[in-house]
C-alpha cells in the first residue's frame, strides 16, 4: 500500500481544492443547494470516499497535519463567543428569551435521547452525544469541533458519526418542518397573518446577519486583533484550570473570552465590527470543515449504519413532537407560534439556513410572520452555538 504524510502546505491545498469542488456542485446541483448542504462537506465527503476506495483496496493511505486545523477550530468558536450579546438578547424581548430557553431544553432533550438510545444498543453513550446536539443542533461546524474531541475520550469514529449525522439532520429537518407547521394551523385552527410580506427578508438580511459596513484594511486589523487576543487570553484560562485539575477543551476559553469582550464593549457603546469578525470566522470553518471530513475514517461506520439511523430516525420524531407539543404552546399558541416551531425543525436538526427556508415556504402559502423571521435567526445564528457548547462539554465531562 502507497502511504504518504501531507504537510501543513500539502493539507491546506488539498483542502482549498475541496471547497472550490464543493462550491461548484453545489451550482450544478440544485439538490444540494435545497437542502443548504455545505460546500466544504460536498468536498470532503468526495474526498473521505475516495481514501476509503483506497483503503478498503489496500492502495493508499493518507495522513494529514492537524495542528492548522485545531488553530482554524479555535478560531471559530472564537467568532462564535463575539455574537454572544446580552444587549442584543434584551432588546429581543421575551419572545427572544422564551425561544431560547426552549431551544437550550432541546439540546438537553436531544443529548438524553442520543445518550438512552445509544446505551439501549449497549454503545458507546458518546455516540449518543455524537448523534445529539453535537450534530443535530450544532451541525457540521459542531460536529468537526467535537469529533475529535469524542475520540480523544475514546470514541474512535467520533468525527465520522458526527459528520453522518448532521448531513441526515439537514435534510430531516428540512423536511419535517412544513408538516408540523401545516398540522399545528389545521389542528389549533389558528388565524393566518395577511399583512404584506415586505419586512421578513428586511428583518433577517438587514438587521440581524448583514451589517452594512465597508470592509477596509484597518477593520480587518482590528477584527483579527480581537480574534487573537481573545483566543490568545482564552488559551491561559484553560491553562489555568488545567493548572488545579480541570480539563476543559482548548476552544472553550476563548470562546469565553469572546463573549466577555463583546459584552464589555456594548455595555461601553464600542462598535465591534462584527460582520468582519463573522466573515474570519466563516472563512475560518469552511476550511476547518475541509480538513476535518477530507481525514475521516469512513470505513469505521459500516457495523453502526442500522443503530445510527435507528437513532436519527427516533431525534427527528422526536423533534416534531417537541416543536408540535411544547414550542408551539410556550410560544404563544398562535400563527407566528406555528411558524415558529415550523422554523425550529429545521436549526434544531441542521442549521439556521434550513429553518429560514422552511419558514419561507411556510409563510409563502400562509402568510407573513415578522415575528418569526426575527426570533428564530436571532437565537439560531447568534446563540445557541454559544450554549450548545457549554452544554456539549458538560455532558462530556459528566460521561466521562
Amino acid at each position: 500500500m502507497f502511504t504518504y504524510d501531507c504537510d501543513m502546505t500539502i493539507t491546506l491545498a488539498i483542502a482549498a481544492i475541496l471547497l472550490v469542488l464543493g462550491h461548484y456542485l453545489k451550482k450544478v446541483f440544485p439538490l444540494l443547494r435545497r437542502f443548504f448542504i455545505p460546500a466544504p462537506v460536498i468536498g470532503g465527503i468526495i474526498f473521505s470516499i475516495l481514501t476509503l476506495i483506497g483503503h478498503e483496496a489496500n492502495l493508499f493511505s493518507l495522513t494529514f497535519d492537524q495542528s492548522l486545523k485545531n488553530l482554524l477550530m479555535t478560531a471559530f468558536f472564537t467568532s462564535v463567543g463575539f455574537t454572544a450579546s446580552f444587549k442584543l438578547l434584551y432588546q429581543g424581548g421575551i419572545a427572544v428569551f422564551i425561544f431560547l430557553l426552549i431551544s437550550i431544553a432541546f439540546i438537553c432533550v436531544q443529548n438524553t435521547v442520543g445518550i438512552t438510545l445509544a446505551s439501549l444498543f449497549g454503545l458507546d453513550p458518546l455516540i449518543g452525544l455524537a448523534t445529539g446536539s453535537i450534530s443535530l443542533s450544532g451541525g457540521h461546524g459542531t460536529s468537526a469541533a467535537f469529533g475529535p474531541v469524542l475520540e480523544q475520550y475514546g470514541l474512535d469514529s467520533g468525527l465520522a458519526i458526527s459528520i453522518a449525522a448532521a448531513t441526515f439532520g439537514l435534510v430531516a429537518g428540512s423536511m419535517i418542518g412544513g408538516p408540523v407547521g401545516k398540522k399545528l394551523i389545521e389542528r389549533h385552527k389558528v388565524e393566518f397573518n395577511n399583512e404584506p410580506d415586505t419586512t421578513n427578508e428586511d428583518i433577517v438580511e438587514g438587521k440581524l446577519t448583514h451589517e452594512e459596513q465597508f470592509i477596509d484594511e484597518h477593520t480587518l486589523f482590528v477584527s483579527l486583533i480581537m480574534l487573537i487576543m481573545a483566543m490568545g487570553i482564552g488559551y491561559y484560562v484553560i491553562e489555568g484550570f488545567k493548572s488545579i485539575g480541570v480539563v476543559l477543551p482548548a476552544y472553550l476559553g476563548p470562546m469565553l473570552i469572546a463573549a466577555v469582550i463583546r459584552n464589555i464593549c456594548d455595555l461601553r457603546h464600542v462598535k465591534v465590527p462584527m460582520h468582519t469578525i463573522n466573515m474570519a470566522g466563516g472563512l475560518a470553518l469552511q476550511y476547518f470543515l475541509a480538513m476535518a471530513l477530507m481525514s475521516m475514517k469512513l470505513w469505521e461506520l459500516v457495523a453502526l449504519a442500522i443503530p445510527l439511523v435507528t437513532i436519527l430516525l427516533v431525534q427527528s420524531v422526536i423533534m416534531g413532537l417537541f416543536a408540535y407539543f411544547v414550542t408551539f404552546r410556550l410560544m404563544g399558541k398562535d400563527y407566528d407560534a406555528a411558524v415558529i416551531s415550523c422554523g425550529q425543525c429545521g436549526f434544531a436538526m441542521g442549521a439556521t439556513p434550513s429553518a429560514m427556508a422552511n419558514m419561507s415556504t411556510f409563510t409563502v402559502a400562509n402568510g407573513n410572520s415578522p415575528k418569526a423571521f426575527f426570533v428564530v435567526p436571532l437565537v439560531g445564528s447568534l446563540f445557541i452555538d454559544f450554549f450548545n457548547a457549554i452544554i456539549i462539554t458538560t455532558f462530556i465531562q459528566f460521561l466521562v
